[in-house]
């Protein structure tokens, strides 16, 4: 009798899969699927991946898959899904794949959230001068006016300037409403109401900069966003100011980022950086009002777990004929990551 489950195959790297593939995710997945694994799919092109993709229709994708092209899917005649266990697809679903009308769901939903946590916890901590107070601490050893030296010090009633209501920028909205800060949002592809709905006042560019004490990044690596913090917004923000950025590098003018906070002009917090990692000579690793951490702000540890349980929800709905929960849309991918 033939096997009513959907054929899935694994195109990733090696250490995706070591981090995604736990016996549990590996159930999962084949429990509601055929699952072809091994072997695992690092390069479509090889010859060991031509019987695997002659079957597979469905195909759960990772970090450093390669590219899905027309000359794949020639060797993939059944392949009618595609489900990333991470966040964009840019990488990876080419233009071939919309055309041959092959379905995409994202894991973006699920790295979205440690994305955000990272983002709420930066931004109580920088309303509270925790690093620089800490420091100072350190080096005096003893109690120091800090109230009386930063009169505004403290979140309530502190201005949040979010760019962008991506799904991260929409759930750290979410999670900024308990804690009395007042928030604006930028994002022009948004309507006044609706922002206002997602909890912040609809605000232009330079307004966000200008007023805001913390200005958080949340817009994708686009043509249109390349440089869109520039030297002029940055120069704008009020005097101690923090710029955080878990978005990407490449949308920070880093140069310009790097003279002001050098001249203690503003703050930032740098989860990502163009490029990853920063040449060791680069001024940003100079500047102590600047902190850099190495792109951890999204799925690391534990909760790419999350990602594994997404990826088992998605291939279950697809094995069911349902439509995806988190689907990837063509038409959407001018303005999203």
């Amino acid at each position: 009798m033939p096997d009513p489950r959907p054929t899935a195959a694994l195109a990733m790297s090696r250490h995706a899969a070591d981090q995604l593939l736990t016996g549990n995710t590996l159930a999962g997945l084949a429990e509601v699927t055929d699952l072809r694994y091994p072997p695992l799919l690092e390069d479509l092109a090889a010859p060991a991946a031509a019987d695997v993709l002659a079957d597979a229709e469905l195909l759960l994708t990772g970090w450093g898959c390669p590219p899905i092209d027309a000359g794949v899917l020639e060797r993939a005649p059944r392949l009618r899904a595609i489900v990333h266990t991470a966040g964009t697809v840019r990488g990876h679903v080419t233009d071939a794949c919309w055309e041959r009308g092959i379905r995409v769901s994202s894991a973006a939903w699920a790295n979205a959230l440690p994305v955000a946590e990272y983002t709420l916890a930066m931004i109580l901590l920088a309303n509270k001068r925790v690093l620089e107070i800490s420091s100072e601490y350190r080096a005096a050893r003893a109690r120091l006016p800090w109230d009386q030296r930063l009169p505004e010090l403290g979140n309530y009633g502190s201005t949040v300037g979010v760019l962008g209501a991506s799904l991260i920028g929409r759930r750290v909205l979410d999670l900024l409403r308990p804690f009395g800060l007042r928030t604006l949002l930028y994002d022009p592809y948004v309507a006044p109401a609706d922002a206002e709905r997602l909890g912040a006042r609809p605000a232009g560019l330079d307004e966000v900069f200008r007023e805001s004490d913390v200005v958080s990044v949340h817009v994708p690596l686009l043509p249109g966003t390349v440089g869109l913090v520039s030297r002029e917004l940055m120069a704008s923000m009020r005097p101690g100011a923090m710029l955080l950025n878990t978005a990407r590098g490449a949308v920070v003018d880093q140069d310009a980022l790097a003279e002001l906070a050098g001249a203690g002009r503003i703050r930032a917090v740098l989860d990502v950086t163009e490029p990853e990692v920063l040449p060791a000579d680069h001024p940003l690793w100079d500047c102590e009002n600047v902190l850099i951490s190495p792109h951890i702000a999204g799925s690391v540890g534990n909760e790419i777990r999350r990602l594994g349980e997404s990826a088992v929800a998605a291939a279950r709905r697809f094995a069911e004929g349902l439509e995806f929960a988190h689907p990837v849309l063509r038409e959407r991918l001018d303005i999203t990551a």
